[in-house]
């Protein structure tokens, strides 16, 4: 009788550990996979609810359609590249040039992370849009009929935005990894006789890699994704995924075809979610 009472106890001290498992599954069913079916099921069927591959098809070589598609995938790179340079450059500054002041800079850097990205977008508004300070300094200064400065209502505008909001999600990793750099390899090699460039290039740069995957990783998914930016600048002719989806579904109402581009939208972000991923599980993040 006492050797089936041991026996049963780890059954029974397994079972309270077991059903911890059901809450955070039934959440996360609930608030994640549920709606994710929901508009995957809603893609391939038309308002009456009968099946309507065609449309599928049919969206997906659609002229908006590709032309979204070619302007995130354009708006996200470009972005991701300035993110980079910039984020680059200013990491070997603040690491590795010393002066009064760096580590103020570099936590005013990172408050742009908790700033709503609308605020930069309308700070950019007061100083470079048509009736913005730039502009009106200019016109009155050369007398000039009309803003010189147009650049903001374009693609390169909305770039602009993304790369100063984004450049801190690159600026963390590097410095984390600027501050694991030897300091004496960098000495010795300008003991050596090596210039600043081939001392970033052979010793700094391959430290700095994996940072520099893992942020560019984390800040082409967030591009991909912007939404505000886009929307608040109003850059015409600039259509994004996100900002069709919102068109089609809210505008339109064509329910059909907001969740066949958000569908192609959410696989675009679950495979750049998994490089970034990849990316900062090589920089042990």
């Amino acid at each position: 009788m006492s050797e089936a009472a041991v026996l049963s106890r780890p059954a029974i001290g397994k079972l309270p550990g077991s059903i911890w498992i059901v809450p955070p599954t039934a959440l996360l069913a609930l608030l994640f996979f549920y709606p994710l079916a929901l508009i995957a099921r809603q893609a391939f069927l038309d308002d009456s609810g009968v099946a309507n591959v065609a449309e599928f098809v049919s969206v997906l070589h659609a002229r908006f359609f590709l032309n979204a598609l070619l302007n995130t995938v354009t708006i996200s790179v470009a972005a991701t590249a300035g993110c980079l340079i910039v984020g680059l450059v200013l990491g070997l500054i603040l690491a590795f040039v010393p002066f009064p002041g760096s580590g103020i800079i570099a936590r005013l850097i990172d408050t742009f992370i908790a700033l709503p990205t609308f605020l930069v977008t309308l700070a950019f508004t007061f100083l470079y849009g048509s009736a913005g300070m730039l502009n009106s300094g200019l016109m009155e200064a050369f007398s000039l009929p009309e803003p010189p400065v147009d650049f903001l209502y374009s693609t390169w505008g909305v770039v602009l935005a993304e790369v100063t909001v984004y450049t801190p999600f690159i600026l963390r990793p590097l410095l984390a990894a600027f501050s694991l750099v030897d300091r004496g390899q960098i000495e010795a090699a300008s003991v050596l006789g090596a210039r600043p460039f081939r001392i970033v290039r052979q010793v700094i740069l391959p430290a700095a890699v994996p940072a520099l995957i893992a942020g560019g990783s984390l800040c082409l998914l967030l591009t991909v994704n912007e939404f505000g930016i886009v929307l608040f600048i109003g850059a015409k002719g600039v259509i994004t995924l996100p900002l069709l989806i919102y068109s089609k579904a809210i505008q339109e109402s064509a329910y059909q075809v907001a969740c066949i581009i958000a569908l192609v939208n959410i696989v675009l972000s679950l495979g750049l979610f998994g490089l970034y991923r990849l990316a900062a599980g090589r920089l042990g993040a």
